[in-house]
């Protein structure tokens, strides 16, 4: 009854989720293209046997590099269906694997697309990433034999109470799980509260994320562009209202000839950090014009996509974003497997655990305010051991907590035929 009203639910909101892409591919026309898949409609017929892995958008996609390349050395006769539902998740993955995998929209959780989906495809199992359940997807996998795992689960405080207010429909779909692997026992102790069986902690796959040779070279390169003798400090996958406060902050402090980079989370705000930076008179460059930075520039704006590592790779400071306000977070592993010190902010809810043992270990640095952020970034700077210091531990966590790939595939081996 309570996945009957469920259902009865989505469709009444159907024209909210046609206004919904329609409002959203103002900023990001891709919404309006493919939108049959999102509804179960798909062209041309897939090779089999498959493996299908859910992605939702780009950081998910990152995630799963690891599980990808380990599933195509073991099962070189499935092709890997990867799966979105955000234009920009997509694109990663395009980035990631070009034609080495399948990609298509997941549809909506409506049973008459999610079956439509299932006998297009006949995936022979399926992999959910992260926090993605789908109470008809569930169902109805269970009922045609698809065996349906989460895998690097991570499930926050905010997304429980979310998931909380269905009580019943979320048990029943954790129950109805082949598998469920965790992150963390954090994650896996809420998982149980809400009605799964029991999770398999095996860590978090964005550990074992391999940096790519071609980021560190592009790192390199930047770095000559932005001046080789500059400080860089990196403003990474920001969140709207971070950058003017990291701007205004930084201003106040003296920090000779320093440049920072922004990169915000979201390429739709590249547009408006822009006109931000010209409304306050900052003198900035955008990446995209790949450019050598002039002396008198401010600021770099990171307006592109799938070069994360690579501003890693150019920066002697990273700062998290999604931290100086309750907006929770974002992962800083990338940061870490870099080597670089890090700094967050108060609000890192949706990552509490790995920030919590960064923190600890004294990999990454917590700051309270964008004003504890300026004067850490100047004190840091002004102490270069400290800052070496941070960097051989930084890359020190990031390489005690890999293994979480193999632990999944000893998990996932029994699913597949």
């Amino acid at each position: 009854m309570m996945r009957r009203l469920y259902t009865l639910l989505l469709y009444l909101l159907l024209p909210y989720i046609l206004f919904h892409l329609l409002w959203r591919s103002r900023r990001q026309p891709g919404y309006l293209r493919h939108i049959g898949e999102r509804f179960g409609f798909y062209r041309g017929q897939p090779a089999t046997p498959l493996i299908w892995l859910h992605a939702v958008s780009v950081g998910e996609t990152r995630a799963a590099v690891p599980l990808v390349t380990q599933l195509q050395a073991r099962y070189p006769e499935h092709r890997i269906l990867l799966t979105h539902m955000t234009p920009t998740g997509r694109d990663t993955g395009r980035q990631l694997f070009g034609d080495q995998v399948l990609q298509c929209y997941l549809p909506y959780d409506f049973p008459i697309a999610t079956r439509r989906f299932l006998r297009h495809f006949k995936p022979e199992i399926g992999l959910l990433m992260e926090t993605e359940i789908w109470f008809n997807l569930v169902q109805i996998c269970k009922k045609t034999g698809v065996p349906l795992l989460l895998v690097n689960a991570r499930m926050s405080e905010k997304s429980a109470r979310k998931y909380g207010r269905f009580k019943t429909l979320t048990r029943d779909s954790l129950q109805s799980l082949s598998v469920i692997a965790g992150q963390t026992e954090a994650d896996a102790r809420r998982l149980v509260e809400l009605g799964a069986p029991s999770v398999n902690i095996t860590g978090n796959l964005k550990f074992d994320i391999a940096v790519p040779q071609s980021a560190i070279s592009l790192g390199k390169n930047l770095r000559e562009q932005f001046g080789a003798v500059r400080p860089v400090f990196l403003a990474a996958s920001t969140r709207e209202g971070e950058e003017v406060l990291i701007i205004e902050a930084l201003a106040r402090i003296d920090i000779p000839n320093l440049l920072i980079v922004i990169v915000p989370r979201h390429p739709q705000r590249f547009d408006q950090v822009a006109d931000m930076l010209t409304q306050r008179d900052i003198r900035f460059q955008r990446r995209s014009a790949n450019q050598v930075v002039a002396p008198e520039t401010q600021v770099v704006l990171g307006d592109s996509m799938g070069e994360m590592f690579s501003y890693y790779a150019t920066c002697d400071i990273a700062f998290i974003g999604g931290s100086l306000l309750p907006l929770g977070g974002q992962n800083l592993i990338e940061a870490a497997a870099m080597g670089k010190p890090i700094l967050i902010g108060p609000h890192t809810f949706n990552f509490s655990e790995v920030t919590e043992l960064a923190v600890q270990a004294g990999a990454a640095q917590r700051v309270a305010n964008a004003e504890e952020l300026a004067l850490m970034v100047r004190d840091l700077l002004k102490t270069p051991e400290r800052m070496k210091a941070m960097s051989v531990t930084a890359l020190t966590f990031a390489d005690r907590h890999r293994g979480a790939t193999e632990r999944l595939m000893t998990l996932i081996e029994p699913c597949i035929s």
